[in-house]
């Protein structure tokens, strides 16, 4: 059996086996059939059997629940969607783009919700995020930043600025000039979170399988290694495993994230560090960082699209690269020398969705009965959660306010063939560490091209 509790800290505390559910055993004929046992699928599934306990839903996962990217990420649930106020404005218009802001901002308090009524242990804390600014141009933007979201009618209790020696005392990292506070941010155990809900599906009537691997989707069926699943609705939500299916090559492009976890921390080294409330925390640099502080008193900490496999190839041997997190663990370090010394005891990463255009989608075809969601660039905890209700009330045909949000229905744009979309994204990610270096040395901003995880700027 595959050694799953080695993919990430998150996976390792998990208290069962970790042995798989059953697999498919044949053809079967669902009402829903859901590709993905991550927080999107499970998501759908959850809100379609809230909606409609008769309703027949099946779920399809090639590993295990919280296998991908829901069991491995940085435990983030944030109200920050991919693409912010100006990928949605583009889409629709200003009055839609803040009512998908704010849909963010409900999404974390309602997974809090579900948390706390579904009896799921994930770890749940709504101490919000703290992103520091270290250098002149990180402080600039950050003005910026606050400036602009004020002007879009968020007050400072979303939102606000903070002074150098506040931003110091929530995380006390060095060359600290001021930071940014956002309120809409939780703290969670990502892969409690992800088992957790699989078992609320499955309480509710839906059906899970696991080490059943989609080959292929179309109009009305799933076909698999295990046998061909008929539906009259199919949802892909493969994330970062799109590619991996039929056709999906360039619908959106796997990025590895990679992360590391220090051992547990003693008191006086977190009266040194500061995140009293479990803060999230990241500067403001090009290249997106991320960190918590886990329920056990380690620091979790990792970087956002790092690597890029040539034709959007997944291999598990990049989820390990020496290098790549001994620079996040340099990063950590040179923000807080007070770890130097301390082991690391975990070291994992996994694929994320990039978007071509930058922009997150969710929509279902009616005509074909084919739904999708993703492309959330590493930010689909929150996200994925608004996502799934939303196709949970297009498949039961209830027009609220979430259905005619400026994502719904919105197609992604491919990528780029090979070689030119190597090129584009791995040139990327080069600029925005040079970017980083040249502001740190000069003090001066960088011009640096954009990539969709760059963190949003509503």
């Amino acid at each position: 059996m595959t050694d799953y509790r080695s993919r990430s800290l998150w996976l390792e505390q998990q208290p069962d086996s970790l042995e798989p559910r059953a697999s498919l055993d044949g053809d079967t004929q669902v009402d829903v059939a859901i590709v993905g046992g991550g927080y999107t699928g499970l998501w759908v599934a959850y809100y379609l059997l809230v909606a409609d306990p008769s309703l027949r839903v099946l779920v399809i996962e090639r590993d295990i629940v919280g296998f991908g990217a829901s069991g491995r990420n940085g435990g983030w649930v944030t109200a920050e969607l991919v693409g912010g106020y100006d990928a949605a404005k583009a889409a629709r218009d200003h009055e839609s783009a803040i009512r998908l802001m704010h849909a963010g901002i409900d999404a974390v308090d309602e997974i809090g919700r579900v948390a706390v009524f579904e009896g799921i242990d994930c770890h749940f804390h709504k101490g919000g995020t703290v992103r520091v600014a270290r250098n002149q141009p990180q402080l600039e933007r950050q003005r910026a930043d606050v400036a602009r979201r004020h002007q879009l009618g968020f007050a400072d209790t979303d939102v606000r600025l903070l002074d150098a020696q506040e931003a110091s005392a929530n995380v006390n990292a060095t060359d600290v000039l001021g930071g940014v506070f956002f309120s809409a941010c939780a703290r969670v155990q990502p892969a409690n979170l992800a088992r957790g809900l699989a078992e609320a599906v499955e309480r509710r009537g839906g059906r899970i399988v696991e080490g059943t691997a989609a080959c292929s989707i179309e109009a009305g069926s799933v076909r698999t290694n295990s046998g061909s699943v008929s539906a009259e609705i199919v949802i892909r939500a493969t994330e970062g495993y799109t590619a991996q299916l039929g056709g999906g090559a360039r619908r959106l492009a796997p990025l590895f994230s990679l992360m590391v976890a220090t051992e547990p921390l003693p008191a006086t080294t977190w009266n040194e560090l500061g995140l009293r409330n479990m803060q999230t925390f990241a500067d403001e640099r090009h290249a997106v960082i991320y960190g918590q502080r886990t329920h056990d008193g380690r620091i979790a900490f990792g970087g956002n699209g790092t690597r890029y496999g040539y034709g959007s190839k997944i291999d598990e041997a990049m989820e390990q690269d020496a290098a790549l997190h001994g620079e996040i663990i340099d990063t950590l370090t040179e923000m807080f020398p007070v770890l130097r010394g301390v082991e690391f005891t975990h070291r994992w990463g996994g694929p994320l969705g990039e978007p071509r255009d930058g922009y997150a989608s969710v929509g279902l075809d009616r005509k074909s009965g084919i739904g999708w969601a993703g492309g959330h660039s590493g930010k689909g905890l929150a996200a994925s959660n608004l996502q799934g209700r939303t196709l949970a009330d297009l498949i039961t045909e209830q027009a609220t306010d979430i259905t005619t949000l400026p994502w719904v229905n919105r197609q992604f744009r491919d990528w780029e063939p090979e070689p030119f979309r190597s090129a584009t994204i791995n040139s990327r990610l080069s600029a925005r560490k040079r970017a980083d270096k040249q502001e740190a040395r000069t003090a001066k901003p960088a011009k640096t091209p954009r990539l969709s995880y760059r963190r949003s700027s509503i």
